[in-house]
Order: C-alpha cells, then structure tokens, then sequence
C-alpha cells in the first residue's frame, strides 16, 4: 500500500542501526547482520512493517480520527513539518512538553491564548495598548507559536501518536501509554519494541529515510480522509433520497386518507339527511291522526 520498495530504503540509508554494543536485544528480530562494528537492519522486515503501519493510519483517519506526529530531533524536524503541514495533521517539532497529552485540558487553555491575542488585535483593543506591553505580547505570542502552533488544531487527544525515535521521545510514549493511546514510531537497534504497537524498525538518524517513511504515513491518512468525505457524501444523499421517498409515502397517504374521510363525510351527511326526512314524515303522521 506504501509503495516504498526495498532500494528506496537502501538508497535513503534506512538500513544503518546503531553500534553493536548500544544494541536493544529486544530488537534483534529486526536485525540483518553486524558489519564493523554496526547492526544492518532487515529493510524486507521494514518494508512489511511499514505497510502494516500505513494500512493501520489509513484505518484510524477513515474512522475520523486525530494522529499527532512528533519529531524532536534535528534530523527529523524540517521533513516532518513541511510534510504534516502540507496534509493538515498535527505535529510537535519542538521540544515536547511534559503533560502535552496528559494534562491536554491545561495545554489547550495554554493555546486558547493565541486566540485571544488575535482577538485583541482584530478588535482595536491592541491599539489602545501602551508600546511596551505590545512588545510584551508580541512576544508572547510567538512564543505560543513555536510551542503550540502546531497544534492548535487538535481540540481532542489524538487517538494516536507517531514517534521518529521513541528513546528520544521516551516522554511521549510514556504518556501515551498511562492514557491507552496507540504508538506508531520509527524505531533504530536501541529502541524497546514492546513500548510500541506499530513498529517500523528503520534508521531514526537518516533524514531520507526518515522523509521517505514520514511521506507514506502522510499519503495514507489523506487517502483515509478523502475517502472518509466520500461516504459522507453518499451517506448524506441517501439520507436525502430516503426523506424525499418518506414525504413522497406521507403524501401518498395523506391522500387516500383524505379520499376516505371525505367518503365517510358523504355517507354521514346522507344518514343525516335520511334521518331528517323520517322525522318529518314522523310528524306529518302525527299530525293527520289528531285532526
């Protein structure tokens, strides 16, 4: 489904683990050979990992769902906000913020600043304001930016994160795991691989690869998104189809019921009518006995 290919990989550098003696023996399963004093990774197994991870992402953004990607580290952080930004998912490229999932309802009063600021500014009231604290603000202001701006977007948790380097991004992870979230992540030799539920064992050092990885989990939460419009779409025509038949079937109704009352009004007002006459043939008897 990613349609990245073994060479891809090779050319990107994806198969360079760290040295033997910083190994994870968790990780060995993932592991080709050792050559120099370096672990090869099995770029095969890395290919399968990937695709499993892709069709999982594409699932999680048919079903509606938020997937944060974070990338703290230099080598990662260029790729990932041009590549996130450009597809409209969330992401952290600065340093992560202890409590950023865990404690959300504080980090979303946090970003609920940025919004006011530029309430301020678009209602005047920053004119009013002496020169000194629009400095002030301003400044904070871009300080919310670079921390927070990309994220401003997600109202909710995420329903899962994508990690280049869960040993960097131990804190993430962690946090993840006490709130039962889903963790996708790029994992080199040194990584623990029961910390996370999607792996993609592959080079966290190699900016092309890193990009080559992070540009199929982007192509495939657009494909689950786009496709998620679709179905709304049908859905809400034939929602529409639907109501238009129930009125066509009320209307239907409404007629022959209207047939049948105006049926029975007919018949009453002839009973009536029958009725009258007998009564007054009733009277006209009555009255030619007494005479």
């Amino acid at each position: 489904m990613s349609q990245i290919t073994f060479d891809q990989l090779l050319d990107a550098g994806a198969h360079f683990g760290h040295l033997t003696r910083k190994w994870n023996p968790a990780m060995a399963p993932y592991i080709f050979m050792e050559q120099n004093g370096i672990h090869i990774i099995d770029l095969h197994k890395t290919v399968a990992k990937i695709d499993e991870a892709c069709e999982a992402l594409k699932k999680f953004a048919q079903e509606g769902k938020t997937v944060l990607f974070v990338a703290t580290k230099r080598s990662a952080q260029e790729s990932v906000a041009r590549l996130c930004g450009e597809a409209g998912i969330p992401f952290v490229t600065e340093r992560w913020l202890g409590g950023m999932l865990t404690n959300f309802p504080t980090i979303r009063k946090t970003v609920s600043k940025m919004d006011r600021i530029d309430r301020m500014k678009g209602e005047g009231v920053f004119d009013n304001l002496s020169k000194r604290e629009k400095l002030q603000i301003d400044r904070q202001r871009e300080k919310l930016e670079k921390n927070f701006g990309s994220i401003a977007s997600m109202k909710t948790l995420p329903s899962a994160i994508f990690v280049i380097d869960s040993v960097r991004e131990h804190i993430a992870v962690k946090e993840a795991h006490l709130l039962g979230i889903p963790v996708f992540a790029i994992a080199d030799t040194n990584a623990n691989p029961r910390d996370i539920d999607f792996l993609i064992p592959a080079n966290d050092d190699s900016h092309d690869g890193i990009e080559l990885i992070v540009a199929a989990a982007c192509e495939a939460i657009k494909e689950g998104s786009q496709e998620r419009k679709i179905q709304n779409t049908d859905n809400s025509g034939k929602e529409g189809d639907s109501e238009d038949e129930s009125g066509e079937g009320r209307g239907r109704r409404r007629r022959r019921f209207s047939g049948v009352r105006r049926a029975m009004e007919e018949s009453e007002e002839q009973e009536a009518d029958s009725s009258a006459e007998e009564s007054e043939a009733d009277n006209e008897t009555e009255t030619s006995t007494e005479e």
